[in-house]
């Protein structure tokens, strides 16, 4: 079992607490070893098994749980015999339980309970959960392996470059899953066809009433072939009524799919800011998809290199804790306004810019914006690494990403 600092040091750092931890992500990014983590970092502070209760309510054994008041029974028989010691419950995909909300919020009631879920679907985190923990939860976003950990998880040939290993985890990803095969394209395609179907089932269809997959299967292919391109919803529902995959042009039912796909984590549409207005755009999103190798797996091919970069940098900019939107300035575009408290960072990523054209198109927007914050390109070329006479840092991306 290998540690993710990033989640676990969340997690310590809310033991305790008076708050119901509730950590967030798509399906096999992690949630379930990260709680088995946190359990045997208790146990080497001294926790005993016996104050730790840990039910995965998508494992069989737990099967005879399915109401919310045998939940609560349940852990509150173990609450009572441990009295006054710290008892800490794990639920995973607690979503499963009807009205699970309930004991939740009366079990948070108890001194000697300090409560963590995960969920893999944003529902769990709706207004009637909110309603009934009173704002007594913190939400930890969990992602599939940024690079930093990949090349932690995986094993690599010594004589392998950085760079090819980079060229693996574009394609691949970084669903924890994948680590015991070894790179095997057949069998981490099988098991990413499984995380997929998986999630199209359970987090997709489960939730509405339909039998045409092949649309909803028509908008997801849409959108991972057009991460971080400009994407309204009216084009994508003339490409389905085009291609026949559904028989009017109704918005409506287009974007009650890409709300669900939103809610199970698989696409995360970004906002774009207009850096001279100063205000959010209210049309035209992007969206980004949760993990390359799932795209992979969608499309059945690699291509746009640039967009595939983009997309690395902006779950990188979200683990590090940014609030990230695309800028518009005039007619020119800023990849990422990334903002964290007071900090802000004016982010362009290009492949190369070796070409003077491409470097002036990457370097001109961040040169029209006149403010002091930092300024910085992202590329995959190392001829222009440095800082330019105005201030503007130009980094490798690799060396980005490993950076901290």
């Amino acid at each position: 079992m290998i540690d993710r600092p990033l989640y676990l040091n969340k997690l310590m750092s809310w033991k305790d607490k008076d708050t119901i931890k509730v950590i967030t992500g798509i399906r096999r990014c992690g949630k379930s070893k990260m709680l088995e983590c946190f359990a045997s970092k208790l146990k080497a502070q001294g926790v005993t098994s016996k104050q730790i209760i840990k039910i995965n309510f998508e494992e069989m054994g737990d099967g005879q749980i399915t109401d919310a008041q045998t939940l609560h029974d349940k852990i509150d028989g173990i609450l009572k015999k441990n009295k006054d010691k710290m008892t800490y419950i794990m639920l995973d995909e607690v979503q499963k339980i009807p009205e699970w909300e309930k004991a939740v919020a009366s079990l948070r009631l108890r001194k000697n309970a300090d409560l963590y879920l995960t969920g893999s679907n944003a529902y769990m985190l709706s207004s009637e959960l909110a309603t009934f923990l009173s704002g007594r939860y913190v939400e930890i976003k969990m992602l599939p392996l940024s690079f930093k950990e990949f090349l932690s998880f995986h094993s690599f040939p010594s004589d392998m470059s950085l760079e090819r290993k980079f060229a693996l985890y574009t394609k691949f990803g970084g669903m924890p899953a994948l680590k015991d095969f070894n790179f095997n394209e057949g069998q981490s395609y099988e098991i990413l066809d499984g995380i997929y179907n998986t999630v199209l089932v359970k987090d997709v269809t489960s939730r509405v009433k339909t039998t045409n997959i092949t649309a909803i299967e028509k908008i997801i292919h849409f959108l991972a072939d057009n991460i971080s391109n400009i994407t309204s919803t009216n084009s994508i529902t003339n490409t389905l009524y085009s291609a026949r995959s559904i028989e009017s042009k109704n918005n409506a039912y287009v974007e009650g799919y890409i709300n669900l796909l939103e809610k199970s984590f698989i696409f995360y549409p970004i906002q774009r800011y207009d850096i001279k207005g100063k205000e959010f755009l209210q049309s035209l999103e992007k969206y980004y998809i949760v993990d390359t190798g799932l795209r992979y797996r969608i499309l059945g091919r690699l291509s746009d290199t640039g967009r595939i970069l983009e997309n690395i940098v902006y779950f990188e900019l979200l683990r590090r804790g940014y609030n990230v939107s695309v800028g518009k300035i005039g007619d020119m575009e800023i990849d990422f306004i990334a903002t964290r408290g007071e900090e802000k960072i004016y982010i362009q990523v290009s492949n190369e810019i070796n070409d003077a054209k491409t470097r002036e198109r990457e370097l001109g927007a961040l040169q029209a914006v006149r403010d002091n914050f930092e300024k910085i390109i992202l590329t995959m070329n190392y001829l222009h690494i440095g800082t330019t006479e105005d201030g503007i840092k130009v980094i490798h991306l690799i060396d980005w990403l490993l950076e901290n």
